[in-house]
């Protein structure tokens, strides 16, 4: 097949030889040979160079200026990892609290957003099991007292000589199993909510408390409430969850690609902008070692004190987290094509001559390198500066 080239300069040999003809008239057969050699040789000059497959591209003279060249070099990074993150609730600080006994609610007495105290009660709950629980709590405690008299009596007709000892051990034992079920009882009613006031003032005075508490059982904030009045209340069900906010977590999603990056122990630095973009400096806790199949994320945790109880839960914060340096082969961003959804950097293959090559790059660190996981060795020369540019004038060659 003719090379265009040749051919070009075969036409221009044909008008100059038709030019001259119309002047001279002679020397026809030598002047048209000697332009045909020299079209032969430039022929031969032009396609003395190295031979370009799809993904080589000569640099013209005119266009070295658009484009730096460089090696590959190795450099000490310290990758940043930056994830969103909200502040949640210590779960080793959070309570949920419910009713003890089947019953109704009388009277709600906390809502979302109250600090109580430990014992205080939150709800008020009336319980027919709770009825039937004091009674049975009273006929204990006379059952005791019967018996401790009994005991006494015992104890004097013996002195006496009227009974035998057999009698009085047997009205202890007795008296040992009335002591024992009083306790049981009153148990039950500590466990249904009643306080040792309330059960007290039930073993001195008789008189049963139609309803009884749910309490608090550690101080705090209450953060959720689900219960209403009039609502039947059962055994297991969180009423009420109630959270020491003095000390929270800051709950973070990291990507599985760049999971590999973050260990416990790290630093990190959370910055709120609820707060006017307060930094809080604080270390990773807790790395999650399974993925979230919906986000593909992995979850990180850093506790962080909360004296001031500045820190809500829920709040939006910014985490950067500070890796260990460590010697890599790095690339400029600048040097990176994205071909075919893969990464390429284009490679010194003759004088002027690169080759679009594929590589294995790491995530940008610092907005400036991606490290090298394979493809690159270091040294290697590379175009570090308009390699986009590059590109593109290798797809218009093909065209």
């Amino acid at each position: 097949m003719i090379d265009s080239r040749f051919f070009y300069c075969v036409l221009r040999a044909v008008a100059g030889f038709l030019i001259w003809f119309r002047r001279s008239g002679r020397i026809v057969i030598v002047s048209t040979a000697i332009v045909l050699v020299g079209c032969s040789s430039e022929q031969q000059t032009a396609s003395s160079g190295p031979k370009l497959d799809v993904r080589d591209v000569a640099i013209k003279q005119e266009m070295q200026s658009y484009f730096t060249t460089g090696k590959v070099e190795v450099a000490d990074l310290s990758r940043v990892v930056e994830v969103s993150g909200t502040i949640q609730p210590d779960e080793r600080l959070v309570t949920r609290i419910g009713a003890s006994v089947l019953g109704r609610v009388t009277n709600v007495l906390a809502e979302v957003g109250d600090r109580v105290a430990s014992g205080q009660p939150l709800a008020s709950l009336a319980s027919p099991e709770l009825t039937q629980a004091q009674v049975a709590f009273l006929r204990a405690n006379a059952s005791f007292t019967q018996a401790e008299r009994a005991v006494e009596r015992a104890q004097v007709l013996v002195k006496a000589d009227v009974i035998g000892t057999a009698e009085l051990q047997r009205r202890e034992s007795e008296l040992n199993i009335a002591r024992a079920e009083s306790r049981a009882a009153g148990d039950q009613l500590a466990l249904m909510g009643m306080s040792s006031a309330m059960i007290d003032a039930l073993r001195k005075d008789g008189v049963l408390n139609p309803s009884v508490g749910i309490s608090a059982t550690q101080s705090g904030v209450v953060i959720e409430r689900k219960v209403s009045q009039g609502q039947v209340a059962t055994p297991g069900d969180p009423l009420f969850t109630v959270a020491d906010l003095s000390r929270v977590w800051v709950v973070g999603q990291i990507p599985e690609q760049t999971a590999r990056y973050v260990r416990p122990g790290q630093a990190v630095e959370i910055e709120v902008p609820a707060l006017r973009n307060r930094k809080i400096k604080a270390k990773i806790s807790v790395v999650g070692d399974t993925i979230s199949p919906e986000t593909r994320t992995v979850t990180l945790r850093s506790v962080i004190d909360n004296p001031g109880r500045d820190l809500k839960p829920s709040m939006l914060v910014n985490m950067r987290i500070q890796g260990d340096a460590s010697s890599t082969a790095v690339v400029p961003i600048e040097a990176v094509v994205r071909e075919t959804d893969k990464d390429h950097v284009f490679v010194r293959k003759a004088d002027n001559i690169w080759t679009l090559t594929p590589v294995e790059l790491g995530p940008p660190v610092n907005e400036s390198v991606r490290p090298v996981l394979g493809g690159l060795p270091v040294g290697t020369e590379i175009v570090i500066k308009g390699a986009f540019h590059l590109n593109n004038e290798r797809k218009r060659a093909q065209e």
